[in-house]
């Protein structure tokens, strides 16, 4: 089963298990924007992060001298209990409360609600965090989705570019590719003051990392086609760029947080990125994609 939302412009799948975003297509020709989660070369369509993103060290962390384990990005996005809270016609929302497995693995009682929310053709994604407990909460969030590249067949993905909002002079931190932990060394990746150039090796040492964009708008580029849509990520501070080498599609991913750094203590409340949430408060971030008009019909 797929949650669904259209209006006259796009359309929307949602999965069950994590609120996965799994389709963005035009009604009117039926293009579809998001990469189709081949298995065989990558399972996921566009994960939703929480409460950590990237690798802890060791996959654990310490929290008032106890050891904690996490996977990857954390327990969201292959979550199966997590429940549609509400749908309008615009809208869907969904909901995550703690429960005694969780408690196991992240001691924090929260609630996670992540709202898909289609105006036009804008896809807007809000994620909202609420501090049930009566402590202060940790956490790290963010988005993942992967978008289809090329679009047309008459491309390749050398003829796509991320096209930035600003001038950047931004270094990618390089990831240790044994650990998947971020670090100390940067190399430069700007082949002109505001674009990447795709490329198939362009990820041979996994993902492009920014710790001090300027920019909150990036724009996926044909060269033959011109804009085929745009993310904006106001809200995040750090933001990845990712696929696997040579595969056709490429992850836009704002982050609220990061992976944990070479030399971390692993201490929770050291970890860099992390978001710190008083008891009884709550937090929201939002990103949107908006797909071109050119593309729709």
């Amino acid at each position: 089963m797929m949650f669904e939302l259209s209006n006259s412009i796009l359309k929307i799948k949602v999965k069950p298990k994590g609120a996965e975003l799994c389709e963005i297509a035009a009604v009117k020709n039926n293009n579809e924007f998001m990469w189709h989660a081949n298995p065989d070369v990558w399972g996921s369509y566009a994960p939703n992060l929480f409460p950590i993103i990237g690798a802890l060290k060791n996959d654990s962390y310490l929290y008032d001298n106890k050891t904690y384990s996490l996977e990857k990005h954390g327990f969201v996005r292959h979550n199966k209990n997590i429940k549609l809270l509400k749908q309008t016609e615009s809208s869907l929302v969904f909901s995550l409360i703690y429960n005694d497995d969780l408690l196991k693995v992240y001691p924090f009682k929260f609630e996670f609600i992540i709202t898909y929310t289609l105006i036009n053709n804008v896809l807007d994604i809000e994620y909202c965090i609420k501090n049930l407990d009566t402590k202060t909460i940790y956490f790290s969030v963010g988005g993942h989705p992967a978008f289809k590249c090329p679009l047309y067949k008459d491309e390749n993905y050398s003829d796509y570019n991320l096209v930035f909002e600003t001038e950047e002079t931004s270094k990618t931190y390089i990831l240790n590719l044994q650990s998947g932990l971020v670090t100390n060394k940067t190399k430069p990746i700007f082949k002109t003051k505001n674009s990447i150039q795709l490329t198939p090796n362009l990820f041979n040492e996994d993902a492009l990392i920014f710790k001090d964009l300027k920019s909150r708008k990036v724009a996926l580029v044909s060269d033959l086609h011109g804009e085929i849509l745009n993310v904006s990520f106001k809200d995040f501070s750090y933001l990845g760029i990712w696929a696997k080498p040579n595969a056709p599609y490429v992850c836009i991913e704002p982050w609220l947080g990061i992976a944990d750094s070479e030399n971390t203590t692993q201490i929770l409340e050291e970890k860099e990125g992390i978001i710190k949430l008083p008891e009884n408060e709550t937090f929201t971030a939002n990103y949107s994609i908006q797909i071109h008009e050119h593309h729709l019909g």
